[in-house]
């Protein structure tokens, strides 16, 4: 049986939270995209894990964790994220840690030309805005990945006579045609390389055939849960690119991120926030940049996990979760952060989209025309109540669960978790 979770906004929406609440029912975790550019804090006995590469099933003592072929891998920063949670106390991650042996590696230069990247397009952009990328690395990686020039986990731990060898000119050439792009910039490619001999070792125990692996459970009958990350409108194809990661977010990244079939998959679980954020440039047609949006921003905290970057709030958008839904397929909802909304007076809610007077069927692919229509907006009642301490969903206020329904009838999808705060059991479960 195989599990997924998806992010079905612009990311940031608690995927994490409802991981740690599943994560008790499940035998393995796995990751099939990004790498250390997303994160989420998860809280455990008062202790606080930030997760940005490692699966969040670490939290679980019995449960195995699998970073899959489709994440990209910057090896300094993995061994740091491990060694941050085991100083915390969680001292058996390593033996139930396994890496993709098809997983590419993160460079120090891919980091450096991401960030030479992102200059570069500001100065050529009239507005002089750029992408907004981490600045760790990915979209390069998945680049050289793409062009069929990257280095592969199993390239550096290969045990062949001559594999280091061959890493190394491999390396080297890799290296080169980042010089030949942005200049002969200063770089200390030998210590890299040096740090990566030493990874060779520290790096192979954790390392398998991940495709054997995650079929060789399935056949065992085992529970295996997908923590997708980022999220659909980040999607490298079907996000508002070219603001969007250079991975595929959707459920098809979790088929080529892992190697499993889609009659593999039983249940995919869309998280989506009770309103709308984001993080970096690009259009945001139900952004409110206003009091209301700034209220947002307070009450639920918006400053990224990973960058401090505060995010951009705007009301829920149902033209985005329909979007999300038809590539996703998801088969039920988890709405987060449903208490930040307890002191509103009335929820508009964006129902459509017009341009130049005639409405949009479609959510539009071109960003020149996203960024020009006008928002469709039903306005809900607020239910002007703190539901934090609320323990059942028959409980939530009458105006809360309308909110709720209004969403599960525009979207189809039926609401099975709802977040009302920010603790690790602040989470409604509903049979549907």
């Amino acid at each position: 049986m195989v599990n997924v979770v998806l992010g079905a906004q612009w990311g940031d929406e608690g995927k994490g939270k409802l991981v740690d609440l599943l994560v008790g029912h499940y035998d393995i975790v796995a990751r099939c995209a990004g790498g250390n550019n997303a994160g989420h804090t998860i809280v455990v006995d008062g202790v606080k894990y930030d997760f940005h590469m490692l699966p969040s099933g670490l939290v679980n003592p019995n449960c195995l964790n699998l970073i899959g072929n489709g994440v990209v891998m910057h090896i300094p920063s993995f061994f740091q994220e491990l060694e941050n949670i085991e100083s915390k106390g969680m001292t058996t991650a390593r033996e139930r840690l396994f890496i993709s042996s098809r997983a590419h590696i993160v460079f120090g230069f891919h980091q450096r030309t991401d960030k030479l990247r992102e200059l570069e397009l500001a100065g050529r952009s009239k507005d002089g805005k750029n992408i907004g990328t981490t600045g760790k690395g990915i979209g390069p990686t998945y680049s050289t990945k793409a062009s069929r020039s990257g280095l592969r986990i199993h390239h550096l731990v290969n045990d062949d006579p001559n594999s280091w060898e061959e890493f190394k000119t491999k390396y080297m050439r890799l290296l080169e045609t980042r010089w030949a792009r942005y200049g002969h910039f200063d770089y200390d490619y030998e210590g890299e390389l040096a740090a990566m001999k030493q990874y060779r070792e520290t790096l192979k125990p954790f390392v398998v055939d991940s495709v054997f692996f995650i079929h060789d459970a399935i056949r065992q009958g085992k529970k295996i849960l997908v923590e997708g990350a980022n999220a659909l409108m980040l999607d490298i194809d079907f996000g508002t690119y070219p603001y969007v990661t250079s991975s595929s977010t959707a459920i098809g990244g979790v088929l080529t991120g892992l190697g499993i079939p889609p009659r593999a998959i039983e249940n995919v679980y869309g998280v989506v926030k009770a309103y709308t954020t984001r993080v970096g440039e690009g259009p945001f047609p139900a952004e409110q940049l206003n009091e209301q949006g700034e209220k947002l921003q307070q009450i639920g905290a918006e400053y990224g996990v990973t960058t401090g970057r505060k995010r951009r709030c705007g009301w829920l958008d149902l033209v985005i979760m329909k979007y999300s839904t038809w590539i996703n397929g998801y088969t039920s909802l988890n709405v987060t952060k449903l208490d930040v909304l307890d002191t509103f007076d009335e929820i508009p809610v964006a129902v459509g989209y017009t341009l130049n007077g005639k409405k949009l069927d479609l959510f539009p692919e071109d960003l020149n025309t996203l960024g020009k229509v006008d928002v469709e907006y039903v306005t809900l009642p607020g239910w002007k109540q703190d539901i934090t301490s609320i323990k059942s969903y028959n409980d939530l206020p009458e105006n809360a669960k309308k909110y709720l329904q209004f969403i599960e009838d525009f979207v189809g999808v039926p609401v099975e978790w709802v977040g009302t705060g920010p603790a690790r059991d602040s989470m409604l479960h509903r049979d549907v």
